[in-house]
Formats: C-alpha cells, sequence, structure tokens
C-alpha cells in the first residue's frame, strides 16, 4: 500500500478537512456557545440561606446604616424614606429597601455601538468580560512587569473586539502616562472605544470631569438623545468604601452620571477578613447592604435608572493580608453573590477570572477556569475581570486575553449544559447504529449534524496527540498566543470612529494617543 493511501493517511486527511471546516465562521444560530446563555444550575446556597442572607442584609441597613453620607446622597434618600441619624449614620427601613427592589429596573439594555454586541443583563443570562486597574502590564516574553499606558489600553481593546467569547470591555489598567485625571479619564474612553464596537465600561475620577466625559460620550452617540437611547458606556461606582461608608467623590460623580443616564454598575468591594467580615456568609451579607442601598440611591436621583448590583466582595490571605482572587473561597463568594441577585430578580455584575498567578501558567489556568466557570453555573449577568488579569488584580496580559477567550469559550460550554429531547436521547441513533450499521457513530448523521453546534472547539488550545506535538515541534500554548497578539496587533486597526468624528473629539479634547499609533505601519 503506497503512503498516499495508507490508512494513517485517510485519517489525517479526514482530520485536516475536518479542522479546515470546524476552522469556517459558524451562523450564530448553531454556535455551541455565545453570550447570553441562560444559567443559574449552580447554587452555593440553599433557599433558606438566601432568605437568611437577605433577612440580615435588611437588619443591617435598618440599624447599623452607612456612614459619610453626602449632603446630596441624604437628601436624595431621606426623601425617599431613608433616615439621617444623630450618630451622622444614614439608615434604610426595610420596606424602603423591598419597595426600591420591586420597582427597579429589569429591562434595559447595555449597547454596543453595533447591536449585534448588545447585552440584556437580566435573568440568568451570562455575559463574560474585562475590568479591573491593573497598574502594570505582564511582559510574558521578557517573563517581567512594566507600568500600563494608554497604548495597552488601545490594544486590549482591540483584541477583545475579535474574542468571541469575551462580550464587553471594561477598562482593565490605568495609563500610567497620563498624569492629570481629566486626560485619564477623557484619553481611557476614547482607547476603549476607538478599539471596539462592544460595550464599554470606564469610570470618571472626580465630579469636575464628569461633564467633559459626557460631553464626549454624547458627541460620539451623535447627540444626548441617541446615547440615551443606546447605551454604549456604562460607569463603573465605587460609591462605598467598606465596612458600610459612602465615598464621597465617587458618588458626587454617581449623581451626575445618573442624570446623564449613563448606567451604572454600584460596586461594593470588600476584602474578607479586612474590610468585610472573614465569615463567608458574613462578607456577603455586607456587599449585599451596600449595594442594595446603592440601589435606593440611584433611584431616589432618577426612578427606574439601569443599574447592576455590582456585590464584589473580594478575599484576603488571612496569613498575608494579600487578596487572592483566584481562589475557591473567591469562587464561592462571587458565584453566591450572583445567586442573591437572581433571587432579586435584578441585573448584576460580579468577578471572575482573578488569577493570583504572576504567568499566563498552570496555576493561573486552574484558577481561571475553576473561578469563571462557578461564575457563569450560577448565572451571573455580567462576570468582569474574567479574561487578561494576573497578579491579583496588579497585572494585566495580551496574550492572556487570546488564551482566556479559549477558557471562556469552554465555560459557556458548561453554563449552555445539556439539552435533554427525544432527538437527543438518541434511542433511534443507537438502534440504527447497533442493529443496521457499521457498530460506531463517526459517520453517522447526527455525528455530523451536531459536530459544530453541540461541540465547542479551543482555537489555540492544543489537542495534537504527542506525535504530532513532536512533529510540530513542541507548541507551547503562551508562544500560539504570543503569535496571534502580533498578528492582530499588527493587521487590525478598526475604524470604529470615522475620521470626522475622530478630527473633532481630537480638536475639543486632549486626545493623546497619536493618530500613527492607531493605522498599520505596513
Amino acid at each position: 500500500m503506497s503512503p498516499a493511501t495508507s490508512p494513517r493517511t485517510r485519517r489525517a486527511g479526514g482530520r485536516s478537512a475536518r479542522h479546515a471546516m470546524r476552522a469556517a465562521p459558524l451562523a450564530e444560530a448553531i454556535k455551541p456557545v455565545r453570550m447570553g446563555l441562560e444559567s443559574g444550575r449552580y447554587k452555593p446556597l440553599s433557599q433558606s440561606e438566601v432568605l437568611q442572607i437577605h433577612e440580615a442584609a435588611l437588619d443591617v441597613l435598618e440599624n447599623i446604616g452607612l456612614s459619610l453620607a453626602t449632603p446630596g446622597c441624604i437628601e436624595y434618600c431621606t426623601k425617599v424614606g431613608a433616615i439621617y441619624g444623630e450618630d451622622n449614620r444614614l439608615r434604610f427601613p426595610r420596606q424602603l429597601i423591598e419597595d426600591t427592589i420591586a420597582n427597579a429596573n429589569r429591562d434595559f439594555v447595555l449597547c454596543g455601538r453595533n447591536p449585534k454586541h448588545d447585552i440584556s443583563p437580566h435573568g440568568t443570562k451570562v455575559h463574560f468580560g474585562t475590568a479591573g486597574a491593573a497598574v502594570h502590564m505582564v511582559d510574558v516574553e521578557k517573563n517581567e512587569y512594566r507600568e500600563s499606558y494608554l497604548q495597552d489600553i488601545y490594544d486590549a481593546a482591540r483584541i477583545v473586539d475579535v474574542q468571541d467569547n469575551i462580550h464587553f470591555f471594561q477598562r482593565p489598567m490605568v495609563a500610567r502616562d497620563m498624569a492629570k485625571s481629566l486626560d485619564l479619564d477623557i484619553n481611557t474612553l476614547y482607547a476603549c472605544v476607538s478599539g471596539t464596537q462592544k460595550h464599554v465600561g470606564t469610570s470618571i475620577s472626580f465630579k469636575q470631569n464628569v461633564a467633559p466625559v459626557i460631553d464626549m460620550i454624547y458627541q460620539i452617540a451623535g447627540g444626548e438623545q441617541a446615547f440615551r437611547a443606546r447605551p454604549f458606556v456604562s460607569i463603573s461606582s465605587c460609591f462605598v468604601v467598606p465596612p458600610l461608608r459612602f465615598a464621597e467623590d465617587a458618588c458626587d460623580v454617581l449623581e451626575d452620571c445618573v442624570k446623564a443616564g449613563i448606567p451604572i454598575l454600584l460596586l461594593s468591594a470588600g476584602q474578607a477578613g479586612a474590610t468585610s467580615p472573614a465569615a463567608i456568609a458574613g462578607s456577603i451579607v455586607q456587599a449585599i447592604a451596600e449595594v442594595l442601598a446603592g440601589l435606593v440611591y440611584v433611584n431616589a436621583v432618577v426612578p427606574g435608572h439601569p443599574a447592576l448590583l455590582g456585590a464584589w466582595p473580594f478575599v484576603s490571605d488571612l496569613r498575608t493580608g494579600a487578596m487572592s482572587g483566584g481562589s475557591g473561597e473567591q469562587s464561592l463568594l462571587t458565584a453566591a453573590c450572583g445567586q442573591m441577585a437572581i433571587h432579586y430578580n435584578l441585573a448584576c455584575g460580579t468577578p471572575a477570572g482573578m488569577a493570583d498567578a504572576i504567568m499566563p501558567d498552570i496555576q493561573s489556568g486552574y484558577e481561571k477556569g475553576i473561578t469563571t466557570v462557578m461564575a457563569g453555573l450560577a448565572g451571573g449577568n455580567m462576570i468582569y475581570e474574567a479574561a487578561g488579569m494576573h497578579g491579583s488584580l496588579m497585572g494585566f496580559c495580551h496574550e492572556s486575553l487570546i488564551i482566556d477567550n479559549d477558557m471562556l469559550g469552554q465555560a459557556l460550554r458548561c453554563v449552555r449544559g445539556i439539552e435533554v429531547n427525544e432527538q437527543t436521547l438518541s434511542v433511534e441513533t443507537m438502534r440504527n447504529v447497533c442493529t443496521e450499521g457499521p457498530v460506531h457513530y463517526l459517520g453517522h448523521g447526527q455525528t455530523l449534524s451536531l459536530m459544530e453546534s453541540e461541540y465547542i472547539y479551543p482555537v489555540i488550545g492544543n489537542r495534537m496527540s504527542p506525535k504530532e506535538w513532536v512533529e510540530a515541534k513542541k507548541p507551547d500554548i503562551v508562544e500560539r498566543a504570543i503569535q496571534e497578539k502580533r498578528r492582530i496587533l499588527d493587521g487590525y486597526f478598526p475604524s470604529h470612529l470615522s475620521p470626522e468624528l475622530d478630527h473633532q473629539l481630537r480638536d475639543n479634547f486632549n486626545i493623546m494617543l497619536p493618530r500613527n499609533a492607531m493605522v498599520s505601519k505596513h
């Protein structure tokens, strides 16, 4: 038998053909995973425990309350029924909280600049994205950390723009080359919307920066009404400084953003054992109490304003006090906060994927895999920091965006679960194969028809045999991610801002990302 007709060659050729077929773009309707898959199958808390946490949060809000409320916060919240005590704490009666939950907006959309990226963060629909405030970039080629810059944000946005399993882009790092806070806020937003058409999340440092940032958002949208109709930017608001204290600057920013029609992520980021209770249940109680207070606040400013419950209790390594974002405890906290939001039927944002690993290595893989799968299975609507994060939120890695896109595809396949119906039970298929066919399913029509819709295949993950791996010169996933990163950044320069709009923005704002950094050099 000649090599051209050997069984080994035929099998290899068939495998190559199937691989080529899988590489072709799939229609959205038959993709095995996609954004907005329904979940909520994993419940770390029993229904009794959910109710206990809810009752404890109401107790905290009614009897302990929050300190350091700003004059504006006091005015808005007391008008709807909150009580400002002689001890300077703002308390929230049970009925006020329950009425707010009942009347909160459950029908808003976080839009993309392109409608195909629109997100409906409701029920148990799951979406993965980036976030964070890393101050370093992970340079995997030099095996070191360096400061993060504005160009890095733009490059990250470009990479995310072409990753199927990363559904939104919240700025994941701080541009350390921006000396002034207004330059930081304006240029961060500019870099994000220049690089991706997906929904963008950002933040605003101080009240005086709100008006110019909103002006820029409205200009990009084509006017205030156009933005209010399709809000493609949301603001992350750390309106509390745990435990149970309001944050003055963030509250001032929050009020102006709510009035401007910008969706708000109400972010409570206590750290268990440091700024929230060491008991995991207690840490959940505090986070839920804080974000429910924020929900009252937002709805007191503008009733029905789009807001996500951002209960983000983090974990401390109690031996050192350092954050432990990739831990099992973090997975439980995140999943439980997602479950509490489902109990309220309110949109939520939760964190996962925050590897403690310094580099994209084995530790990074298991930390990211466990935390993102649990968050997804619990039904978190917007799962932030799910791609690219390292060093307990201190470092961000472009290559990890590409590796994590593969990982998130597998996580989404877990979220999607198993379809059980007459066809998928496969009794007729078994009868056909076992009594009439070749006693295997490889060439059966059902196998071929489900090959694309039932199964997801890694883009850069390695499923080679050891022999094939050697023949391919032992490729490494990080090396493949480096190559893919270079391919994207050297050749993908999207025109998400028209030349006319870009000139307008540069005339009106201090845009510091050079034009020559946004076009191919080739």
